[in-house]
């Protein structure tokens, strides 16, 4: 009888709970303006195959924007103040990229909307301070722009305090030759004592306060240095905010005692301990032939309620910089099985010997490098689960006269040098979608668009739930795109040429990307924080 009583008064409250719902969504309704085909609308996308996939959506559709808005998605005839043509063009998502390092400069931005790309995000090394990566971006940004709060910039500053960072980018404090940040790579190996893991841990917590999307973890470049207690505060802080960790894990080896399943394993367990999310980064650079059994982890710890997932960039060769912990020989030679040979020098494009890369590591440690990683059998497969999604880990190119780093809008794209991720990942799922049959168009859209939005809804940032979607009352933003055509031309020679087949690219109903070209001066972006600052 108890029981039965019970499953009533679950009944009668579901029921409440349900009627609340549809009077507060009735409320809103009356509340919304009214939309019709007969409104005169910003910008409308005709006859164009919408594709959505939280809703699995795959028709043609024509699409009304008003005040950065989808307002309308119907099969009537619209019209509006500017008209998009997208007949025999898909109709997507603007791409969502949690991965990227370059997307604070011009040309980083730039080479991204060629991509797809309207939301590019600095989460794996994230920024410090986290204010001043923000204000460097307001009211000039192309693309949507956000950022972790990042450890190595704290850590940094706290081993080596005249470290002053202007633009809150670790990376461009690194790579920009006029920066005058006064960077070094002494958080590689600092151990902080207990009152300065409390200093780090107090700092950590301020950049969560200023909205950070997370805390950026890139222990891989600290491997020697940062202790097992940082790991468990940093997400013990993040679970207490209802945000994630984003990890380059400890290792990068398919061998004990160092193997990239162990570095997984570290986080995941305390994301068991303290709750939180993780979100691990280039999975398939880290665990390489152990990769299917790091999926297979991530996927088990899901299903045991852990808000765990991984990342893939589309490259066998990943980047870095010279002095990266897991290029050491004793590391990438039996634990990664590669050589000298495998990693290439960004300045000059030629292989390194041992001579080379003992000299670049003594004198330039920042120098950027390419190195190979996993066989590009494990690469595909890797793409293929459905389970994990895409990021660049786009890096900042390379002027090939100058040796400098690529920051002006107007650099011509075949005059810079790098690795292509930065400007051709996306593209190339595609084109992988389509000639390689790899995976479905709409689950490739998915893992570029609705699976990271959802991702952070579920981590703290509630605002996201507004994009990665092709729905009335998403944010308008949004990728055209022909599914014949797409393709990525950015090569290891050529690491500047934009993708191709995107002709148009909308930021917040903003048309930013027009017949193939980046409208230099529309500043379109907003930023992303998490929903406490919000």
């Amino acid at each position: 009888m108890k029981k039965i009583n019970l499953i009533v008064s679950i009944v009668a409250l579901s029921m409440l709970f349900m009627q609340s719902c549809k009077e507060s969504t009735s409320d809103s309704q009356s509340k919304a303006p009214v939309v019709s085909a007969s409104t005169a609308f910003d910008v409308v996308i005709l006859n164009g195959r919408v594709m959505d996939p939280e809703t699995n959506l795959d028709a043609i559709r024509n699409v009304g924007i008003q005040n950065g808005k989808i307002t309308l998605i119907t099969e009537e005839k619209i019209t509006g103040k500017e008209t998009i043509d997208a007949t025999d063009h898909v109709v997507s998502p603007g791409f969502i990229d949690f991965h990227t390092h370059s997307s604070n400069i011009p040309f980083g931005q730039r080479l991204f909307l060629r991509d797809g790309v309207t939301t590019p995000l600095e989460l794996e090394m994230g920024a410090y301070p986290l204010d001043a990566y923000y204000a460097s971006l307001e009211g000039k940004s192309y693309t949507n722009y956000g950022a972790t709060v990042g450890v190595g910039g704290i850590r940094e500053k706290v081993v080596h305090p005249a470290y002053n960072s202007k633009s809150g980018s670790l990376v461009k404090d690194l790579f920009n030759k006029h920066e005058d940040a006064f960077a070094t790579m002494e958080v590689a190996t600092f151990m902080p004592t207990n009152e300065q893991e409390k200093q780090i841990k107090s700092m950590v917590e301020e950049g969560i306060n200023q909205g950070a999307l997370g805390i950026g973890v890139p222990v891989g470049y600290m491997s020697l240095g940062t202790k097992s207690t940082e790991l468990m505060a940093w997400q013990d802080l993040a679970a207490k905010s209802g945000l994630s960790t984003f990890l380059h894990g400890r290792f990068s080896s398919q061998q004990p005692p160092t193997s990239g399943l162990l570095g997984f394993q570290e986080m995941i367990s305390s994301v068991g301990i303290y709750g939180g999310g993780l979100l691990i980064h280039h999975i398939h650079q880290q665990t390489l032939d152990d990769t299917p059994a790091a999926i297979e982890m991530i996927a088990r710890a899901r299903e045991n309620g852990l808000k765990v997932t991984a990342e893939v960039y589309p490259y066998y060769q990943g980047a870095t910089i010279v002095s990266a912990d897991y290029l050491v020989p004793s590391n990438y030679g039996p634990n990664m099985g590669r050589d000298y040979k495998d990693i290439i020098e960004v300045a000059t494009m030629k292989p390194l010997t041992k001579d080379r890369y003992e000299e670049l590591v003594k004198t330039d440690p920042a120098a950027s490098v390419i190195f190979g990683g996993i066989s590009e059998e494990g690469l595909m497969n890797t793409i293929a689960s459905p389970k994990v999604i895409i990021g660049s880990d786009g890096m900042p190119l390379v002027i090939s006269a100058s040796g400098e780093m690529a920051i002006d809008f107007d650099i011509p794209f075949d005059a810079v040098q790098g690795h292509p991720r930065g400007a051709g990942t996306h593209a190339k799922v595609l084109r992988l979608s389509r000639d390689e049959n790899l995976i479905p168009l709409m689950l490739a859209i998915s893992k570029m668009t609705y699976m990271q939005a959802a991702y952070l809804v579920e981590n703290g940032v509630e605002s996201m739930a507004s994009k990665g979607r092709i729905q009335v009352g998403a944010d308008a933003d949004i990728t055209i795109f022909d599914p014949k055509t797409v393709t990525d031309n950015a090569t290891m020679l050529k690491a500047g040429l934009p993708s191709t087949g995107i002709p148009y690219v909308l930021v917040n109903g903003t048309i930013v990307v027009k017949d193939s070209k980046v409208l230099k001066g529309v500043y379109a972006g907003k930023p992303v924080r998490n929903t406490i600052k919000e």
